[in-house]
């Protein structure tokens, strides 16, 4: 589980930010000798066949062809290594990637990215030296280019993780002063500075959706309450198997502090309404444009059914691939939303 859930983190430090927060990079940064560009079209075949672990080791091949030089390599080694959690690589490619950078943008994109592996790092080993190399990163990301909101944002929760919240506090609070207001981004950055504890948990990806029936939906405004993310499909059987004890839930805990969104991948977007309306799925329903849809795509879903259940402070607490029984976890975590709603309330009164 641990180790999964490394791979979740590295999804939302990423996915969790737009992208126009990050610097443009070069256009042409692909290998430039012949051998070199031929094992990183055998790699990129590979991805494209799903044998992720080859096309790993193909970039890294690639890049060595290319002297270190091949930027695009150096890219998917970050990214696949870091879900590998092959951390030696993974800086080196880093490293040679602020080594090739020159302009502003491309040092501060480097560095950025060097931060994250040191972060995602840290995560994994639970070193708070990793936490301490990635802030420097991202303040050198940030010397190169100021107004760049992810280093802000990414340098604020390796402070935090550094229990260094008073310094975190601003970070977040620079990041808040960058982003528009109706921003979920923005949203999980004001509530890292009333509670920096947060900003050391595993939260759940920021989102803002607007439902079916019109409603508009904002993780980080249903703060204190549970939420079970259910990800599904209309041609997905197991998915109509389990839609019965999804119905169940959303009934049995009505009136609680609990919600339950259920989000799709299909892509026609005329037969999810046509399914939805002709089994009564009453609770709210989100269509998310397939597995590229942003919020399938801010969880790291690539299997349905899929249930991330998230607890009344954000973090996510379980996460099942497939129909699995959680609701005694869930009577637990809305048993603990109601207990806090009432300590809240003994406090203020």
């Amino acid at each position: 589980m641990h180790s999964r859930w490394i791979v979740l983190a590295l999804a939302f430090s990423i996915a969790t930010l737009t992208a126009q927060d990050k610097p443009k990079d070069k256009i042409n940064d692909g290998p430039s000798n012949e051998k070199s560009q031929k094992t990183y079209e055998e790699a990129l075949d590979d991805l494209h066949q799903r044998r992720t672990l080859e096309a790993f080791d193909a970039f890294r091949k690639a890049d060595k062809q290319d002297d270190g030089h091949c930027l695009a390599c150096q890219r998917k080694i970050i990214q696949y290594g870091m879900q590998f959690r092959d951390w030696k690589p993974t800086e080196s490619a880093a490293t040679e990637m602020v080594a090739e950078a020159q302009s502003p943008r491309d040092i501060a994109l480097a560095h950025y990215e060097f931060g994250l592996v040191l972060f995602n790092e840290g995560s994994d080993r639970r070193k708070d030296e990793f936490f301490s190399r990635a802030h420097e990163e991202f303040t050198k990301a940030l010397a190169s280019v100021p107004k760049f909101p992810a280093a802000v944002f990414d340098d604020g929760r390796a402070l935090a993780h550094l229990k260094q919240d008073d310094a975190a506090k601003v970070q977040f609070q620079h990041f808040v002063e960058m982003k528009p207001e109706d921003s979920p981004d923005r949203q999980r950055a004001l509530l890292y500075i009333s509670e920096p504890e947060l900003a050391r948990a595993l939260m759940a990806p920021p989102f803002t959706v607007t439902t079916l029936d019109g409603r508009q939906i904002s993780l980080d405004d249903l703060q204190g309450k549970v939420v079970l993310i259910d990800f599904w499909a209309t041609w997905c059987g197991p998915c109509r198997e389990a839609l019965p004890h999804v119905r169940e839930i959303a009934k049995k805990f009505d009136g609680q502090p609990l919600i339950v969104l259920s989000v799709s991948v299909d892509t026609d977007e005329a037969k999810w309404k046509e399914f939805v309306a002709k089994n009564e799925m009453v609770w709210p329903q989100y269509f998310d444009h397939g597995f590229t849809g942003p919020v399938a795509k801010s969880f790291g879903v690539e299997a349905i059914p899929h249930t991330f259940t998230v607890d009344a402070d954000g973090i996510l607490q379980d996460e099942h691939i497939g129909d699995a029984a959680i609701e005694g976890k869930l009577k637990k975590l809305v048993k603990r939303a109601q207990e806090k709603k009432q300590k809240a309330t003994a406090a203020a009164n």
